[in-house]
């Protein structure tokens, strides 16, 4: 059974019924994937075969979606276009997606893809009758933009979800203020809608003053680690998500410190996850299946603390549940600070369980108990100084005006 759609996830739907073409611009935790999956089920419903596809940024993300639609789709045959393992039949080669598509033309399709391998679907010549991009800043990449554009002018319909638009200003880049492939925004859900209405908190920056490297014996790996320990106990952190500022510092950090040491002396179990040496968690390596399972066990466990770190893969789309803070290394642009912090202000599990039987008050944030999502910088020189103000620029932009914050293209 699909839940009932909130408020704004209503407005969605409808716009959906209403346009073709169009973007719908939800803040990370506004739930568009359900959005996605009421417009699939009520394709799946017509009584002409419907070829639905679904794009996502990694493969991880489009394993994600494809479980999520599943929940709810039965009646559709199911085929992944991209290289990673899946249980769903699936291949990259054109010949034999449009083969799959030929065999199973008396029946519903759902196809799950990437946007790395979106261009297999355009050579395979098949037809679509509705897509759905998620975080479609990504389709504005040079290598995706061109098979973004065949499915916007050739599938029937055809939409864009986004936390965070990626516009351009530049002749010859693309961007989605591209009315003529993106459409316009159909729908727009503000931040502070959001957690007026119970669905998401607010979040709350700190600029930490920090140690230098001299001060910590000249080695940046023992900053980090005195700095991110003072950090977690200085705001009382239990769930962390940490933005490093390379896969080699998460490497030296776990390696050549005794941060895993002091981590498991205070309870917190220490993850970490990079596209170049894997997934870990308390320096044993596992599968990023194992990986994220482990993650959002943690994360529903309110006894549970642990830090997780990660160079550019945990930013957008995966869901990783009640986070309470997360902490930036690095200055970012502001698609992956808007996409990071979204993932530390979903609800506590305690304050949602309130709502729905009435004890808690959606809005009311001071009565949760997780009452805002914490955004530490550690400051010990200029580059933390202002990466500290381009995200409190950005934060209160969004969450305290309301507004909308491109990403824009200007050369």
């Amino acid at each position: 059974m699909i839940p009932l759609l909130r408020p704004h996830q209503e407005r969605g739907d409808v716009a959906m019924q209403q346009h073709n073409l169009g973007q719908l611009i939800y803040p990370t935790g506004g739930g568009k994937t359900l959005n996605m999956i009421m417009d699939a089920v009520r394709q799946f419903q017509s009584a002409t075969p419907q070829t639905v596809v679904v794009v996502a940024p990694r493969i991880l993300l489009a394993e994600q979606l494809s479980a999520e639609f599943l929940e709810f789709i039965t009646n559709a045959a199911v085929f992944h276009v991209h290289s990673g393992e899946t249980h769903h039949e699936s291949s990259t080669r054109p010949a034999v997606i449009s083969q799959w598509v030929e065999d199973n033309q008396s029946s519903h399709k759902l196809i799950v893809t990437t946007y790395n391998s979106l261009q297999r679907l355009v050579d395979a010549e098949i037809d679509v009758d509705t897509i759905y991009m998620d975080e479609a800043h990504n389709s504005v990449k040079r290598n995706f933009f061109p098979a973004t554009e065949h499915f916007s002018a050739n599938a029937n319909r055809c939409f864009f979800f986004t936390a965070t638009r990626k516009t351009s200003v530049t002749v010859g880049k693309p961007g989605m203020n591209d009315v003529d492939v993106y459409g316009n925004i159909i729908c727009r859900v503000s931040a502070p809608e959001l957690v007026d209405g119970g669905y998401i908190v607010p979040p709350k920056v700190y600029a930490h003053k920090s140690k230098t490297a001299d001060e910590c014996g000249g080695c940046s790996y023992e900053r980090d680690k005195h700095n991110l320990i003072d950090i977690i106990n200085t705001y009382g952190m239990d769930k962390v998500l940490v933005v490093s500022k390379k896969t080699k510092d998460i490497i030296g950090l776990t390696t050549q410190t005794d941060f895993q040491l002091q981590m498991e002396e205070m309870g917190y179990e220490v993850l970490h996850i990079s596209s170049k040496f894997g997934a870990f968690i308390n320096n044993q390596k596992v599968d990023r299946e194992v990986f994220f399972n482990t993650l959002n066990a943690y994360g529903k466990d309110v006894s549970k603390k642990f830090v997780v770190l990660h160079y550019d893969i945990l930013a957008e789309g995966l869901n990783i549940s009640c986070l309470n803070g997360v902490v930036f290394q690095r200055s970012t642009d502001y698609i992956k600070i808007l996409q990071t912090v979204g993932r530390a202000v979903r609800l506590d599990p305690r304050d949602s369980k309130g709502m729905r039987e009435g004890t808690i008050t959606p809005g009311a944030v001071n009565t949760y108990s997780k009452k805002f999502g914490l955004v530490v910088t550690p400051i010990f020189d200029k580059v933390g100084i202002s990466t500290a103000s381009k995200i409190n620029n950005c934060l209160d932009t969004v969450f305290t005006h309301g507004e909308l914050l491109d990403s824009v293209v200007r050369k």
